[in-house]
């Protein structure tokens, strides 16, 4: 058995990353998965509520149901109707968005050095850099 070198573990852990990314990771494709959280949506109810057009959203429903992520039932009582839900697959991904959600209370509104506002905020608008030059002036 050959040793996987530090350079192959990142590597397969990168791929992995990206390999998912690819499945879920486009705007459209977020947004639906996220929506249908709430449960069963007709198409029109996803289109109103995303804001994609018929289009888009056709195309994105599509490309998750083939990937294993949205089923599709078809209610042939009058008037037709198409529903979508998520798969156990896809609602694998509900704890994803609630820490993405997390992090983005959090993080979103950051300083551009990284920051959290709120600590800034707290010490009274100043960050360790803007203290660091004041102090090095003062001597």
């Amino acid at each position: 058995m050959t040793p996987v070198s530090p350079d192959e573990k990142y590597d397969e852990e990168a791929c992995s990353v990206i390999d998912s990314l690819e499945q879920i990771g486009s705007q459209w494709r977020l947004i639906v998965l996220h929506d249908l959280q709430e449960g069963e949506k007709r198409f029109n109810e996803l289109k109103r509520s995303t804001d994609a057009s018929s289009r888009t959203l056709s195309r994105v429903l599509d490309d998750l149901q083939e990937l294993g992520f949205v089923n599709r039932r078809l209610e042939e009582d009058a008037p037709v109707a198409t529903y979508y839900s998520l798969t156990p697959k896809g609602r694998s991904l509900c704890p994803v968005f609630d820490e993405i959600e997390s992090w983005a209370d959090e993080w979103l509104h950051a300083t551009p050095t990284g920051e959290d506002p709120a600590a800034v905020a707290a010490d009274g608008g100043s960050s360790d850099a803007e203290t660091t030059t004041e102090t090095e002036l003062a001597e």
